[in-house]
């Protein structure tokens, strides 16, 4: 999962420098086409083509952190989407191989099933029958403090998810208020008010802030889903633990 972030984090980065490259580029365009930067994209018009061009409008200067957000944020997202669907256990089925080994192997058996299963629910099953010989108890206030460990590590990464939620539309903000700047400049340069001279700002000052706010929509929506998943596996995990206390405590007083 890491070197899976680690790529994508890559990818961003060379995505805003090829960003800021094509703005430098294209500055020149930009400030012989202002007429035509105003029209709305041709019918017919590829997607990527008029994405771009609304990217070229809004300033790449102001939209390329933007976009940084969105792949950063997508990133993580993708990294715990696949992490927690890994971590995703039959809880019943477990339990129920957790107390077969024990009644036909004992302590040692029901750890081996536990070795043998993946998630944080079998983590912290082993992490329980270990403390076994130190009695039930010690058993009990493994589970709990262990399972403490495994929420945190489910819930790693979604503040960086809720950093970039704020930071799009905050970015998105300040590039409107540079728009604005520019516009009343141009205004008090020209001593006229025309709209030839403010629509260029008005425009990077509108994009900016729809740029962010797209960014702020999409990784909420994903993160609210990552939430939902993490207090799913919590939920499974204390109900489960309660359940592995149960079987415990019934194979002590078989002893």
């Amino acid at each position: 999962m890491k070197k899976l972030f680690a790529i994508l984090t890559v990818v961003g980065v060379l995505t805003f420098s090829s960003v800021t490259t094509v703005s430098a580029q294209g500055a020149e365009a930009q400030t012989e086409q202002t007429a035509a930067n105003s029209e709305t994209a041709v019918e017919g018009t590829p997607m990527h083509q008029v994405l771009k061009k609304q990217f070229l409008d809004g300033g790449a200067i102001w939209m390329a952190p933007i976009l940084l957000c969105l792949i950063l944020g997508l990133a993580i997202v993708i990294e715990r989407v696949l992490y927690l669907n890994l971590a995703t256990t039959n809880t019943k089925k477990l339990l129920t191989n957790i107390e077969n080994a024990l009644s036909t192997g004992g302590i040692e058996a029901a750890k081996e099933v536990c070795c043998n299963t993946r998630g944080p629910v079998a983590s912290i099953f082993y992490q329980g029958l270990s403390r076994y010989d130190e009695g039930v108890d010690v058993v009990e206030k493994s589970v709990v403090s262990y399972g403490s460990v495994q929420m945190g590590q489910l819930e790693s990464g979604l503040s960086w998810i809720s950093l970039f939620i704020a930071l799009g539309p905050m970015l998105g903000f300040l590039g409107t208020v540079v728009g604005m700047i520019d516009a009343f400049n141009a205004i008090e340069i020209a001593g006229d008010v025309s709209p030839v001279l403010v629509a260029s700002g008005i425009k990077i000052a509108l994009l900016t802030t729809v740029a962010g706010l797209i960014v702020a929509i999409i990784l909420q929506l994903f993160y609210n889903y990552l939430l939902s998943k993490v207090d799913g596996l919590v939920l499974s995990m204390e109900d489960a633990s309660i359940s592995l206390m149960d079987i415990i405590t019934k194979y002590t007083k078989k002893q």
